[in-house]
C-alpha cells in the first residue's frame, strides 16, 4: 500500500490519530517532529522547550548524538537475536550495569511496567523458596498513590480510578497503605506473609510527592527487620533526575531489587531493567520469566552509551543544581494561583488553584503558546522536568517564561 505523500499540518496529524488511533490519551494540542538536546519542534516549525522530558526518559536530552550513533552502529550490524541465543552484547552489557549501580545480577526487559512485573514475580519467588511464605499466600505491599503502568496487576495496586475502573476482578496479594507514613508500613510487614515492600522514592504521577526527609532509610530498616524485600520503582526518579543517580541515593539505600527504564536509552527505545542479589535473582530458573526483546543487542547497547553520557556529563550534578535554582525561581512567582512548589533536582511540580476559570490545562495551554511544552497530572499539578542537559541560561529563560505566563492570568 502506498502511503499518501501529505503535507502534514498540527490539525491534519491530530485529525488523524483521532479516527483511526484508540482514544487512550489526552495530549496536548501540539505535534512534534523533530527534538535536539531540551528542545522539540512542531510540523509548523515552532521551537519549544520540552519541560516533560517523555517523563523523565529524555534526561540526556532529544536524539543525543553519542546515543544515535550507538544506535545506528549496532542497528548495523545485529538487532535481535531473542534469547534462544547468546550474543556479543548482552553479558558487557550486564557486566556494565552491575558493576556501576553494585548488584549481582540484572534481569533484561523492555518497558517500565514489565521491570514492575519482573519485580514482583521474583519477590514472591523469593517468598516461597527463601523467606517459606506458603504456596500462593505472598503479599506485597505498594504505597497509595503508586503509579507503575496500566497492566493488570499495575492497576490491581492503583488507588487511581481512571486507571481501575471497570477493569476488574484484580491481581489477589495486593495490600496498600498511606505513602509516607512509616507506622503504616510497620503495621503492615507484621504479617509474615509479606514478602515486598514496593516503593516510588518520589511519587511522580501523583504529583511529585517527596516523601519526608529520613523516610526511606526507616522503610528499609522495617523491611529488613521483617525479612520483607524493599523493591524501588525507580523507572522515573532514577538515572540522575532527582540530582543522584538514584533517588534513593539521597538517603543511601541500597534497594533489594531495583527496577530502572525509561532514561536507560536515553528516549530512543523501550528499555527497562531489574537489578538483585543473586540471593533474589537466582530463585527464577530458566523458562521461569523472559522476553523476547528483552536484551537485544540493539537495546543493550544503546543503553550503554546512554548511561555513559549521564556519568561523562555529570547529568546528576546538573540536576541538582539547577533543580534548586528553577524551584528558587518558581517560588518567586507573584500569583497565589500557586498554592504550592515542590521537588528535588529536575523533578518538580506546581499545584495550581483554579481562579477565573483557568485551571491548570489551561496554563499548560499558556505555556505551548509562549514556547514551553508542560502537561498536567491529577487535575491541579503540572509538573516540570526538562531534559538534564539543560543549562542555567535556559532554566532562567524557562522560568521567566512560567512566570510571564501566570502572572498574565491575574
Amino acid at each position: 500500500m502506498k502511503i499518501a505523500e501529505t503535507i502534514i499540518t498540527s490539525q491534519h496529524a491530530i485529525a488523524l490519530e483521532e479516527k483511526y488511533g484508540a482514544h487512550n490519551y489526552h495530549p496536548l494540542p501540539v505535534v512534534l517532529n523533530r527534538g535536539e538536546g531540551v528542545f522539540v519542534w512542531d510540523v509548523e516549525g515552532n521551537r519549544y522547550y520540552d519541560f516533560l522530558s517523555a517523563y523523565s526518559a529524555v534526561n540526556q536530552g532529544h536524539c543525543h548524538p553519542r546515543i544515535i550513533n550507538a544506535m545506528i552502529e549496532q542497528a548495523q550490524k545485529l538487532t535481535l537475536t531473542s534469547r534462544a541465543f547468546h550474543n556479543d552484547i548482552l553479558g558487557e552489557y550486564e557486566q556494565f550495569m552491575t558493576k556501576l549501580f553494585g548488584y549481582d545480577k540484572l534481569l533484561p526487559m523492555n518497558t517500565g511496567v514489565e521491570g514492575g512485573e519482573t519485580a514482583l514475580k521474583l519477590a514472591r519467588r523469593w517468598g516461597y523458596d527463601v523467606k517459606g511464605v506458603e504456596k500462593n499466600k505472598a503479599k506485597i505491599i505498594f504505597a497509595e498513590g503508586n503509579f507503575w503502568g496500566r497492566t493488570l496487576a499495575a492497576i490491581s495496586s492503583s488507588t487511581d480510578p481512571s486507571s481501575s475502573g471497570g477493569f476488574g476482578p484484580f491481581m489477589p496479594g495486593f495490600e496498600l497503605i498511606p505513602y509516607n507514613d512509616l507506622a503504616a508500613l510497620e503495621n503492615a510487614v507484621k504479617d509474615p506473609n509479606v514478602v515486598g515492600f514496593m516503593i516510588e522514592p518520589i511519587q511522580g504521577e501523583a504529583g511529585v510527592l517527596v516523601p519526608d526527609e529520613g523516610y526511606l532509610a526507616k522503610a528499609f530498616t522495617i523491611c529488613k527487620k521483617n525479612k520483607v524485600l524493599f523493591i524501588a520503582d525507580e523507572v522515573q526518579t532514577g538515572i540522575a533526575r532527582t540530582g543522584k543517580m538514584l533517588a534513593c541515593d539521597h538517603e543511601n539505600v541500597r534497594p533489594d531489587i531495583l527496577i530502572l527504564g525509561k532514561a536507560l536509552s536515553g528516549g530512543t527505545m523501550p528499555v527497562s531493567a531489574v537489578f538483585a542479589d543473586d540471593e533474589i535473582m537466582l530463585c527464577i530458573k530458566p523458562g521461569e520469566h523472559g522476553s523476547t526483546y528483552g536484551g537485544n543487542p540493539l537495546a543493550c547497547k544503546v543503553a550503554m552509551a546512554a548511561m555513559s553520557v549521564v556519568l561523562d556529563e555529570k547529568l546528576s550534578e546538573n540536576a541538582a543544581a539547577l533543580g534548586e535554582i528553577l524551584r528558587s525561581e518558581l517560588r518567586k512567582i507573584k500569583s497565589d494561583r500557586i498554592t504550592l512548589v515542590r521537588g528535588k533536582g529536575l523533578l518538580n511540580a506546581i499545584v495550581i488553584e483554579e481562579k477565573n476559570g483557568f485551571d491548570a490545562w489551561d496554563i499548560c495551554l499558556r505555556l505551548k503558546d509562549n514556547g514551553l511544552l508542560a502537561k498536567p497530572t491529577h487535575g491541579d499539578i503540572i509538573r516540570f522536568a526538562p531534559p538534564l542537559v539543560i543549562t542555567e541560561e535556559q532554566i532562567m529563560e524557562c522560568a521567566a517564561i512560567i512566570r510571564r505566563t501566570i502572572e498574565s492570568l491575574d
